[in-house]
Order: C-alpha cells, then structure tokens, then sequence
C-alpha cells in the first residue's frame, strides 16, 4: 500500500484518523502515517480529506467522485422513490439488452460488502430454454425437499399447480435470472454481501425502466447447493449462490403506492 500525504495543505485535522475503521492510521507532526493494523481499501480516508491532502494507490483520488456539488434528494423524494419500490412478477416478452444489464450491476457491485471484501461476482441467464430448465430443475428440488421438510410440501403443491395450469411459477417468465456468487469459504459474509449487491441493483434497475423481483424458490434451491442447479449454471466449485432477482421490463405501470403494516418499534429509554 503507497499512503501518500501532501503536508503543504494538511491542516492534521484527525478527520482521517478518527474515520479509519481498522485505526491503521497515526497522526503525527508531519501528518497521518500508517501503524499497526490492515488496510480494508475503503477509501475513507481519502474521500473525508477537507484539503485534498491525502491519496493511495488501493483508493486513489483521481477515481473518486466529488459529490459535494452534487444535488441531493430531498428526504420527500427519497422517501417517495424508496416507497414505490415494486416486486415486478409479470414482464414483457422484450429481452434486457446486456448493456443495460451491465450498467445495473455496475451499481450494485459499489454496494457495502463485509469488511468491504468486494467478493460477489454475477452469472446472467437470459436464454429461454436455459430460463425454463431452471424452473423445472428448481421444482425438482422443491419436491425433493417436500419429502422432509413440511412446509416445503405446500410450496412445491401450489408451485406444480401453477405449472399444470401452463405458467411459469419459478421465474416468472422473466427474460433475465441475475444471480449473485461468492466466495463457499466465508458463506456467511458472502450471502451477506449477495443480498446488499442485489439490493442496489433492484432499487436502480427502475430508473432505467427494468422491473426486478427476488427469485426466492431458486436462491433456496442454489443456497443448497443441489447439484444439478449448479451444473446448469456453472458455478465453479469454490463459489456459493448468494442471492438472485428476476429482471426484465414490467409488463404494467403502478399508479399509487400501496400503504403498509404500522411501523413498531421499541426504544430502551424515552
């Protein structure tokens, strides 16, 4: 790691050092210095410097956006953006350009990930004959499950009776499955860091006019790690499915935003 200080404009203000999750940086007369500790290449300390004072060569300066003229949402917007958040289960028989699939994900891999390790990588399907051996192997699985876990066996029921009738239950007949994979060795960081990635990239795709929807049956099913699934998919051996979303363009449009349980919560003090 090269931690570079220009002490000309270093005003030794302790911002950098008082940010630093892993209390690598020291302070001293000539500025911050690196100590005892790792460095997790957050970025902090660069991206708090008042001064422009401070760069390295795991976050450098000259790859980070100014946002401080940027215009903000006001908390109404936010509020009324993050609301009208839908789960889109009905698509148009359109596929999603890979360019547009990709400018989504760009996004969702600046999502926080565990310890900042920026592990999770994607495999996108968007063939329909894979799409539907997908389903059909993720219906497989769900009866298999049925046959010990007793809430499985109403899911694979009602999941088959959808079939019978001619829809396509699992995927919705979604153009795109975008899973999330990540490292088998830290599973639980890694589903973690899955579900954050694909967090961004569900609340972005609608200000590109894409629809998304967690594919719940399925991330069950590559959580388990059933062996066919991970065939199809091509999940190397050292990898672990970490999350998906259906994506596609919403076949309808939401006029109102749908109201919810009241919020509960309990504070220790008043």
């Amino acid at each position: 790691m090269l931690f570079t200080v220009n002490t000309e404009v270093c005003t030794r203000c302790g911002l950098c050092v008082a940010d630093c999750p892993t209390g690598l940086l020291v302070m001293t007369d000539d500025g911050p210095v690196t100590g005892k500790g790792g460095c997790i290449t957050c970025g902090h300390c660069v991206a708090v410097c008042p001064t422009n004072a401070l760069d390295s060569d795991l976050t450098p300066r000259s790859e980070q956006v100014d946002i401080t003229k940027e215009q903000k949402f006001t908390p109404e917007q936010a509020e009324l953006f993050l609301r009208s958040r839908r789960s889109i289960r009905n698509y148009q028989n359109k596929p999603v350009p890979k360019d547009l699939i990709l400018k989504v994900l760009d996004v969702a891999r600046r999502a926080p990930t565990a310890t900042n390790t920026q592990s999770i990588s994607y495999i996108v399907i968007r063939n329909k004959e894979t799409l539907l051996k997908i389903s059909a192997l993720v219906l497989e699985w769900m009866h298999e499950q049925a046959k010990t876990v007793p809430i499985m066996r109403l899911y694979a029921r009602s999941a088959q009776a959808e079939v019978d009738k001619g829809k396509e239950y699992i995927l919705r007949d979604a153009p795109a499955l975008v899973v999330a994979i990540g490292p088998k060795k830290d599973i639980h960081r890694t589903h973690d860091s899955g579900h954050s990635c694909l967090t961004y990239a569900e609340l972005y795709a609608p200000t590109v006019g894409l629809g998304t929807c967690w594919a719940g049956f399925f991330e069950h099913a590559g959580e388990s790690g059933y062996e066919p699934l991970m065939e199809l998919l091509g999940v190397p051996d050292d990898k672990v499915v970490a999350g998906a979303i259906l994506m596609g363009y919403p076949k309808v449009r939401y006029k109102n935003i749908v109201e919810r349980n009241a919020l509960e919560v309990t504070f220790d003090e008043d």
